[in-house]
């Protein structure tokens, strides 16, 4: 980042290309709309380019752009509430595949990828019922690109507060996802 403070264009491309998945898998996974998690994304990027002279190293890299990353997607949030509007983009709640998908490296046979494909619903839409705090600090923890410590400073929040909050996101999923996951078997809900 200090050499794109310099005008480093090469060196703005390497973090475009670096953080540009982590940053739309973020506000995808809050949003639910892969056409708005690449224009906040997009937006993003321009505000670290257009922020880049006023660049401070006083946390890291990661800490800051998630921090505008979640800043930009709580705005979306408020705007969306104060001006409800259905995007003609978005993908309905039946398209079988999302745009923007976290890398899997599992590979299942046919039967399987139905079953693993329904758990993956299940549990997208149960990380969606958590209160957004909880929701942003669980999806931070899974990107793997923050330190506790860093979380806390993208949420506002002390660092036992964003332990507690992940703790609490985990046991709200594992309360709402366990009559799916018996014995590591899938099974239907008996009326949860």
């Amino acid at each position: 980042m200090l050499r794109v403070k310099q005008g480093d264009r090469v060196a703005f491309e390497s973090l475009v290309e670096k953080y540009k998945q982590p940053v739309m898998n973020l506000v995808f996974r809050t949003l639910h709309d892969p056409t708005e998690a690449e224009d906040i994304a997009q937006h993003v990027f321009v505000q670290v380019y257009k922020s880049a002279h006023r660049y401070e190293v006083s946390a890291k890299f990661s800490t800051w752009i998630f921090t505008i990353a979640r800043n930009l997607t709580l705005n979306e949030i408020r705007r969306r509430t104060r001006h409800p509007a259905d995007s003609l983009d978005a993908t309905s709640p039946e398209d079988d595949q999302p745009i923007i998908q976290v890398e899997d490296r599992k590979h299942f046979s046919a039967p399987d990828n139905v079953l693993h494909g329904e758990l993956e619903a299940k549990v997208e839409e149960a990380i969606a019922g958590l209160p957004e705090k909880q929701r942003t600090a669980l999806l931070m923890c899974r990107e793997d690109e923050l330190s506790y410590e860093d979380m806390a400073k993208v949420l506002g929040c002390s660092l036992s507060a964003t332990k507690s909050l992940i703790h609490r996101a985990r046991e709200t999923l594992k309360q709402v996802l366990k009559p799916y996951l018996r014995t590591g078997v899938w099974r239907e809900a008996e009326n949860p």
